[in-house]
């Protein structure tokens, strides 16, 4: 079990924890601001980690927006709450509307499903919400009205943004506005945006589904090829679901079962389960090389099978049981590297967080617009960035994730909350789709299985498996390490791409009050109240 006194820290102290008895975490210095705002207004997790997620759809719009979806897990009073915030395609579409396309367009309206993000800050705010909803709302008003300063990575993925979306004239005019130079420290401002955030905070979330929002969405749909209508925005639901589980190293690990690829790590850790991780330095061959064939496996499983559980049920239990996952464990060998097969799109358009507070509450939190700004289409004069998660279907005849009519997409993004005998103990989550599993293994591996701090856990090199099932290392990794997995039939490739490692954010729960911890990869940081 982890001695939560006398965690380990291999490489050097960390004074950028956070300690306190309500503690928050995000990807943006503003958005963890906001939430220690409600902490000392007297709100609780719940609406800390609502007024971090607002405003991070204003200061970090280039992962996430109002245009997006989200999940979340609430674990208080020793019950998991499990909310799936994404949204279905169009009513429209159809494998014949799609049949002019070899593959899943990635940009445009053919990529556009219902956002479903704001119906997710409206079911936590009506279930678990102490202050009012508005003032959730305040700070992020406040920072597009009046503008904020670009954080560094923020300013770097604006710069990226200007040639991936410079075929969408709106994109421009919303974002990029007269000149507008987004280099780091230079401030941004969106007066529209602040207005739709208002006119969300006074209808409660009513006018994006069913009033002006609406309208204006339907209106540009139209206009300009899309399919998005009125009646797809009023029939939008999130729904409240169980958590899905798997035991590792005494503790259970809680994700939410699909359309998200949680099973993928539940897959891996189950696996992994049977072998002595313990007893293996982290960033040995061994241990590097059973994570990632673990990993392999829960993505030509998740492909396979992850799709709209109202489509049709993947029974993600059959992958769970302890007869599956041993001899899925036994299958592979520690002496070559196994194919498997997958077809997962990569993202970077995403923002996670956590929140925890005295009352013992904890909120995994996550919100994207899938890819950086999403689709490219963006509603005039709104600061609305429609997602593109329609991308996440396949054209695949007769596949359970085939593209059709009032589905959910896979989706990337995944909260995930560790409990033990005495209840919620961990919420964290790794930002960066095809990453998002493979990083909860690595960070929760070193903290489970090393005894290793949180952030130190978060701090160390990583490495990614390719959605081709190539291998790469983040810089920091010995030479040799990295020969001898390529000996075992790894294939090795150099890819610098920006936030290809993901970002994480994390809260532990101590015996007094917790631990919180933030991604140096991203621009955010862990704070208390």
């Amino acid at each position: 079990m982890v001695n939560r006194i006398d965690w380990k820290d291999p490489k050097n102290p960390h004074p950028d924890l956070a300690y306190g008895g309500n503690v928050i975490a995000t990807s943006e210095t503003h958005a963890t601001e906001a939430g220690i705002d409600c902490f000392r207004k007297g709100g609780n997790a719940i609406d800390a980690a609502l007024s971090a997620a607002i405003t991070l759809t204003v200061t970090e719009p280039c992962s996430n927006g109002i245009g997006g979806d989200g999940f979340s897990i609430v674990a208080k009073e020793g019950v998991l709450y499990g909310l799936n915030a994404s949204g279905k395609s169009p009513a429209e579409w159809s494998p014949e509307y799609f049949s002019r396309y070899k593959s899943m367009p990635v940009l445009g309206w053919d990529t556009v499903t219902t956002p479903g993000v704001v119906s997710q800050w409206v079911a936590l705010h009506n279930r678990f919400g102490k202050l009012s909803f508005k003032n959730l709302f305040e700070g992020a008003i406040h920072h597009a009205r009046h503008g904020f300063p670009l954080s560094e990575k923020v300013a770097r993925s604006f710069q990226i943004a200007t040639t991936a979306y410079s075929d969408f004239p709106h994109f421009a005019a919303a974002w990029l506005p007269k000149g507008f130079k987004p280099n780091t420290g230079a401030v941004f401002k969106n007066p529209a945006q602040a207005d739709t955030l208002e006119e969300i905070a006074g209808t409660k979330g009513d006018s994006f589904y069913r009033g002006t929002i609406a309208k204006k969405m339907v209106k540009h749909s139209e206009a300009s090829g899309g399919s998005l209508s009125l009646e797809d925005l009023a029939r939008h639901r999130c729904n409240w679901v169980e958590t899905v589980s798997t035991s590792y190293r005494g503790y259970k690990v809680h994700e939410l079962p699909p359309n998200g690829q949680g099973l993928v790590a539940l897959i891996a850790l189950g696996i992994l389960e049977y072998f002595p991780l313990q007893k293996w330095d982290p960033e040995s061959p061994n241990s590097i090389h059973v994570k990632i064939e673990a990993i392999k496996v829960g993505f030509a499983e998740a492909f396979q099978h992850i799709c709209d559980p109202d489509t049709l049920n993947p029974n993600t239990e059959r992958f769970l049981s302890p007869e599956y996952l041993e001899n899925r464990a036994k299958s592979i060998s520690m002496r070559y590297a196994q194919l498997a097969e997958s077809s997962v799109l990569q993202d970077h358009g995403t923002v996670y967080l956590a929140a925890a507070d005295r009352e013992g509450t904890m909120v995994s939190y996550i919100q994207s617009n899938f890819m950086g700004f999403g689709s490219g289409i963006v509603i005039p004069d709104t600061g609305i960035s429609m997602q593109n998660r329609g991308a996440g279907f396949t054209l695949s005849p007769g596949h359970p994730n085939e593209v059709g009519p009032l589905k959910r997409p896979y989706h990337t993004i995944i909260p995930a909350i560790v409990t033990d005998t005495s209840g919620p103990l961990y919420a964290f989550g790794v930002m960066g789709g095809h990453m998002q599993p493979q990083g909860h293994v690595q960070v929760l591996t070193r903290i489970l299985d090393q005894g290793w701090n949180p952030q130190a856990s978060s701090d160390a090199p990583r490495w990614f498996v390719t959605p081709e099932f190539e291998l790469v290392f983040e810089e920091g990794f010995d030479k040799d390490i990295v020969q001898e997995l390529h000996n075992r039939g790894h294939r090795i490739v150099n890819d610098d791409s920006f936030g290809l490692y993901g970002g994480y954010q994390g809260i532990f729960k101590l015996d007094q009050g917790y631990c919180g911890s933030s991604d140096h990869r991203k621009d955010g940081f862990a704070g208390s109240y």
